[in-house]
């Protein structure tokens, strides 16, 4: 595979093709490796238990240094698995719902 932003790949078998866009293709491995990741799976459990948290919350949860906890939140904002709101100073974490069904649905479609 070659890093064309528009490049379309097509995987064949002997029962059918696939087509893949690449650009997709490499969304969809940046969010499935920002989840697949044990601390970052800890601060996704502990945001579907509180529904609403600070990074302070998440670092004294998780027993985490506050640098630590703010790399790895970036890492699942990126991925839009976490949502932000701003009030104040405060910013405040939250699961994006939408999300992270898309991504169940995508892990279960690749397990099939």
């Amino acid at each position: 595979m070659r890093n064309q932003k528009n490049e379309k790949v097509v995987l064949q078998n002997d029962l059918f093709d696939i087509k893949l866009d690449y650009a997709e293709l490499r969304k969809a491995v940046m969010v499935l490796r920002a989840v697949n990741h044990k601390l970052r799976q800890r601060v996704i459990d502990a945001l579907e238990e509180h529904k609403i948290m600070t990074v302070t919350d998440i670092y004294i949860k998780l027993r985490l240094e506050q640098s630590v906890a703010s790399q790895h939140l970036a890492i699942l904002r990126r991925a839009g698995v976490v949502k932000t709101d701003r009030q104040g100073k405060f910013i405040y974490y939250s699961l994006d719902e939408d999300r992270m069904i898309q991504i169940s649905r995508l892990v279960e479609e690749l397990v099939e």
